[in-house]
């Protein structure tokens, strides 16, 4: 080939891609339409074996819901991050404000205000990882109070005080939903409204063709279907038909959050600000600092003159340490969410709501490699106008995902009043401490089962524990405490003990830290 060969033409785009790309790309193309109607005939299949027209009718829906979503997936090749790194700012002046500014003058009209306002909480969740059967929302937690008991508490005493009527929505999963139904029913004389509706129902499809490997709506085995996470609040709770009934009742805002959060309680201020703040506010994410313990936390931003919340997986692997510094994303998204009901239904019926999709992969015990696709309901705050971030105090985030958060909700650092979790006023400084406790405490009756009583921990720091250890009574915790039993060992930490920044080795010597 001679030289001349080579040369581009001048007016050629030297980015321009070769005919092998061009064709590759092609090629994806017309298979990802194949599979997209292969999934669609599969779908129309499985949605035939219901049981009932009722039946076929919601799962026609959530399906519908299902085929966008991967839809997307297959088009968009959302497996890829979306992310311009280059084009990410810090959110504007004014779209992340500080609630000591909404404190500022009393509330005088408190019972209008809640009228205005239901309660949504996230309980799709089992208690499994805790070592617990049924939803983790009957996990007790404090004074043998579970999660949903103290949510119920803080309702029931708004209710009374207020004179006002805030309902509880639970949104349940499959996973969640039965068992819930039946525990309600011990509320019914409490002064708060209860209602529970279902999230979507998703079909895992197999990782090879694409396709679901369910073949039976009545088939039971809960293996083949998952639930496609909180960012499906939207559409289930559209199609529940409570959205319309609350707009209809007057109800104009939601708030939203994880039951399991124990600081996600009602609060005034915020909802004052939504209802008579200037600007109209369809969306508000309470956002708190960043710690050391939050660094994979989703964060806001501003992308492409939108508000968004940025979550770790769509950051590029380059950027992933300037992602975690708490120096430039100093704050982040604690899913606590206030969302405004009409606005909730426009973006519905007008196809407007974009999450990012979370491509979740996971191995079967039958050896299938399936994936499920997922959304997060904090990702739904661009669809909104005049989304706003409030910076709240920490005490408004308090999960509980594991017994290492199980140690601090049940220990003095916190007091209980009216089913809200207040910190302890002699705790001298407001952050909690930073609590890893081993494998060996991983299940909550195995982690009762190593305290006679929950340790002093008023002035602890940190705490990490490793191998076979158990606790005594009246056991005081102060400043950093590592104990460590070796593979074999155990230590028993004698009652009445004060450990302040110390190590206790498998051999059971005590060093200053």
């Amino acid at each position: 080939m001679s030289e001349s060969h080579l040369k581009l033409p001048m007016n050629e785009p030297l980015h321009k891609r070769t005919p092998s790309q061009t064709d590759i790309a092609s090629f994806k193309g017309r298979t990802n339409i194949d599979a997209l109607k292969r999934l669609q005939t599969s779908l129309n299949k499985l949605v035939l074996t219901a049981s009932s027209s009722a039946l076929k009718d919601i799962t026609r829906k959530e399906f519908d819901g299902f085929e966008e979503l991967f839809s997307r997936f297959l088009l968009n090749n959302v497996d890829q991050s979306s992310i311009d790194w280059s084009e990410i700012k810090q959110p504007p002046e004014g779209t992340i404000i500080p609630y000591k500014k909404l404190i500022q003058e009393d509330i005088n009209d408190a019972k209008d205000l809640l009228n205005k306002l239901i309660v949504v909480k996230l309980n799709g969740g089992l208690g499994t990882t805790m070592g617990c059967q049924g939803p983790k929302s009957i996990i007790s937690v404090r004074n043998d109070l579970t999660f949903l008991d103290l949510t119920i508490q803080q309702l029931e005493q708004l209710n009374r005080e207020y004179d006002c009527d805030v309902p509880l929505v639970l949104m349940n999963s499959f996973n969640t939903h039965e068992e819930t139904e039946k525990i309600v029913q011990k509320y019914s004389h409490v002064n708060v409204k209860i209602y529970n509706f279902n999230q979507s129902k998703y079909p895992r499809v197999d990782r090879e063709t694409l396709l679901p490997i369910a073949t039976n709506m009545g088939n039971s085995d809960n293996e083949s279907w998952y639930p496609p996470g909180h960012g499906d609040i939207y559409n289930a709770f559209y199609n529940s038909g409570y959205l319309d009934q609350f707009i209809q009742e007057g109800k104009e805002y939601m708030f939203l959050s994880n039951i399991d959060n124990l600081g996600a309680s009602v609060d005034l201020y915020i909802l004052r600000h939504l209802l008579t703040d200037a600007v109209k506010h369809e969306f508000i994410m309470e956002v708190t600092d960043k710690t050391r313990a939050d660094v994979k936390g989703g964060t806001l931003i501003e992308y492409e003159g939108k508000l968004r919340l940025l979550e770790i997986a769509q950051v590029p692997k380059d950027n992933i340490d300037e992602f975690k510094s708490v120096s430039k994303f100093r704050i982040f998204n604690t899913n606590n969410l206030w969302i405004n009901l009409p606005a909730i239904k426009r973006v519905v019926e007008d196809h407007l709501l974009h999450m990012e999709i979370i491509v979740n992969q996971k191995s079967l015990d039958n050896g299938i490699n399936v994936i499920q696709l997922e959304t997060a309901s904090g990702a739904a705050i661009k669809s909104f106008e005049g989304a706003q971030g409030i910076n709240v105090p920490r005490r408004r985030f308090l999960p509980v995902k594991t017994t290492s958060d199980l140690l601090l909700v049940m220990s003095n650092l916190f007091t209980i009043s009216r089913g809200i979790l207040v910190m302890n006023k002699q705790r001298s400084f407001p952050s909690v401490p930073l609590v890893k406790l081993g494998t060996s405490f991983n299940k909550v009756k195995d982690f009762l089962g190593r305290f006679q009583s929950i340790p002093d921990c008023l002035e602890l720091d940190s705490l990490t524990v490793s191998g076979d250890v158990t606790f005594g009574k009246g056991v005081s915790l102060r400043g950093t405490v590592i104990i460590i039993a070796n593979h074999g060992d155990r230590i028993d930490i004698p009652a009445g003990a004060i450990l302040e920044n110390k190590i206790v080795s498998g051999n059971l010597r005590i060093f200053d830290h």
